[in-house]
């Protein structure tokens, strides 16, 4: 499996996706014009990855500065891939990165948070 890199831009966040280590972040904004498309390889690699992934530990780490609501429901549709596969015994940690001084970025990722039951989803204040 290869990696997916995609560097960022004012409106799309940087993604780099390690099928080496089973690392991915997502660092940035997010507010694509259009965000479908933007984040169409996205979701092909993530379920690629899961699919093949075995006794490997996969850890998500995002930190997002900003996102609209149309990025927001594109995270919900990439954790329910991820609570899926959770579901199915795989081994994944979501680490939501936020910064003490944006309550609104710690209010979605407990927001988030509540949704999973499967997924381990750790709420990580920047140091």
């Amino acid at each position: 499996m290869e990696n997916l890199e995609i560097q960022a831009t004012k409106s799309s966040p940087e993604i780099n996706f390690n099928s080496d280590n089973y690392t991915l972040s997502m660092i940035g904004e997010s507010y694509p014009e259009n965000t479908s498309q933007f984040y169409e390889p996205v979701y092909q690699w993530l379920e690629s990855c899961t699919e093949s992934l075995g006794e490997e530990k996969l850890v998500f780490n995002i930190e997002l500065i900003y996102f609209n609501s149309s990025s927001s429901k594109v995270l919900m549709d990439l954790f329910d891939i991820l609570e899926d596969a959770s579901d199915d015994g795989k081994n994944i940690i979501v680490n939501w990165i936020y910064d003490e001084e944006n309550d609104s970025a710690l209010e979605y990722g407990e927001e988030f948070a509540e949704d999973m039951e499967a997924l381990t989803f750790n709420l990580v204040e920047k140091s």
